[in-house]
């Protein structure tokens, strides 16, 4: 019996997320792993063996979707000062995690979809209504709650993590606007040769010899990066981004979960009130911006 088309994109929707979540989990175990290998190793050497690993990845992509390298960019300075950032976002977060817990960090993190949608509005001209104004600053709320600037000192972890988070969005309006004009194979050889050039020349001179268990740990870093890249290519493929990205939100569960087998962290009431703002309203506006798609406005 053939599948009706509406059958068909429930599939295609129940597949997406299910990738998604896969997605999600891998993330999770690199932020993990991130935390710990970041003790005893440098932030060049952990973002160095990634990029080495996602480097032949992004070129097997290439083949397979062009049959040949999509290394030639419409927009060249665009593409390297986007991918630039992307590693210096990342080298933020490793050592944020350093200072903070895995929770406090991801809670953070969460805002980062809320920055995006101010910035839109200067950087893309996109229209953003009185609704999703208010869940942006419902969400920097739940950063001030868990923050809590003028209680105590910010710590390092803290000032941290808020860079990154602004880094963050900034590289995902930088994404969008690339995405005009260049396929996302090129994009991801970009962000892989970028990253592995820069992270090249600087690793040298912060390397420490790993341990077998160092090397294996590195190496899974890699692999779960570069797959959890590759599968969320393929989730977005399947299933519209509105659909999938409030799934997104579950990693701030699992690596509250992974922090507490691992680390013994717990979040504290802060941690969770701000978190549970953060991702109310993140879900929020992907909840109007889904209304004011449908209505074509």
């Amino acid at each position: 019996m053939a599948l009706t088309a509406a059958d068909q994109e429930a599939q295609s929707l129940k597949a997406g997320i299910a990738i998604v979540l896969v997605g999600v989990f891998m993330f999770a175990c690199v932020d993990t792993l991130n935390k710990v290998l970041g003790q005893s190793h440098s932030i060049a050497q952990i973002l160095w063996v990634r990029f080495l690993i996602f480097v032949p990845i992004a070129l097997a992509l290439s083949y397979k979707r062009h049959g040949g390298l999509t290394w030639r960019s419409q927009r060249p300075l665009l593409q390297g000062a986007r991918a630039a950032l992307l590693v210096i976002e990342m080298g933020f977060f490793v050592a944020a995690l350093k200072y903070l817990p895995l929770a406090d960090v991801q809670a953070i993190a969460a805002s980062a979809p809320l920055m995006v949608v101010a910035l839109s509005v200067p950087f893309l001209g996109e229209r953003v209504g009185w609704r999703r104004w208010t869940a942006v600053i419902v969400g920097f709320v739940g950063v001030l709650i868990i923050v809590r600037p003028g209680f105590e000192s910010m710590s390092t972890g803290t000032i941290l993590t808020l860079i990154g988070t602004a880094m963050w969005a900034v590289y995902q309006i930088m994404l969008r606007i690339v995405g005009r004009y260049d396929p996302a194979p090129t994009t991801a050889l970009w962000t892989a040769v970028i990253g592995l050039a820069m992270t090249s020349v600087v690793v040298p001179f912060h390397w420490t010899e790993p341990t077998p268990l160092g090397w294996f740990l590195l190496l899974l870093i890699g692999i779960l990066g570069a797959a959890g890249h590759t599968v969320f290519m393929k989730a977005f493929t399947l299933a519209p981004a509105s659909a999938l990205q409030p799934f997104t939100y579950t990693q701030l569960v699992l690596v509250t979960i992974l922090g507490w087998l691992v680390f013994g962290d717990l979040p504290d009431g802060w941690t969770v009130a701000g978190a549970s703002l953060i991702v109310a309203a993140g879900l929020y506006s992907i909840y109007r911006a889904r209304l004011r798609a449908a209505s074509g406005d």
